[in-house]
């Protein structure tokens, strides 16, 4: 019978279609409201108002506030992470070239749209449930960079360097965002490249 129901038309679209696209409208201002006014502003009211739509629909997606905060996160991590593995994956054979191919797709992602900048780095220094999420994601993030170091250099060290760098580089794109830190977007790329192509250099010299 509920089966029966989501697929019948109405107005053109089936019931799952409709719950699916209030779905990305409450996603859509979740992202608006954490990545502009911070965790404080995210509450199930000023979602729906900002969605324009009632508690109801609300309810049928997410179970609370905090559900709807992690996903919303969860999404901007997972494309964050998605335009990291495409870019290494298109570009040329240089440390450097992938260094600068990853750096350009993260910069187009997190700072073309601050709020997504905002939500997957900023956010979580205030909630408490990003926070978690955040620890459990930074493993995926430091692969992905242990994946382009020296193949010769200590594993050990790998893990090092590699978790080293998501810290640095997050704290410098956090800077960014928050405007403390007044360095041209070039010259913060440019900074960010250098980092990923030179890491391992040395304990690889020194093995």
């Amino acid at each position: 019978m509920g089966d029966t129901a989501a697929g019948r038309t109405w107005g053109g679209t089936t019931l799952t279609d409709r719950r699916a696209a209030r779905r990305e409208q409450l996603l859509d201002a979740g992202l608006d409201l954490l990545g502009t006014g911070g965790s404080p502003a995210v509450s199930v009211r000023a979602v729906c108002r900002h969605a324009k739509l009632t508690e109801r629909y609300f309810y049928e997606s997410f179970a609370d506030r905090e559900a709807l905060v992690l996903a919303v996160y969860e999404r901007v991590g997972e494309r964050a992470r998605q335009a990291l593995v495409d870019a290494v994956a298109a570009a040329p054979g240089s440390a450097e070239e992938r260094a600068a191919a990853a750096v350009t797709a993260f910069v187009e992602l997190m700072l073309d749209d601050p709020r997504k900048g905002r939500v997957l780095l900023i956010a979580p220094l205030s909630d408490p449930v990003l926070s978690r999420r955040g620890v459990e994601l930074l493993p995926d993030f430091a692969a992905l960079i242990r994946e382009q170091l020296p193949a010769g250099v200590d594993e050990l060290d790998r893990e090092l360097t590699a978790v080293g760098l998501v810290g640095a580089l997050t704290n410098l794109f956090i800077g960014y965002l928050e405007g403390t830190l007044r360095v041209s977007r070039e010259r913060l790329v440019g900074h960010c490249v250098r980092l990923l192509s030179r890491a391992g250099e040395p304990a690889a010299r020194h093995r």
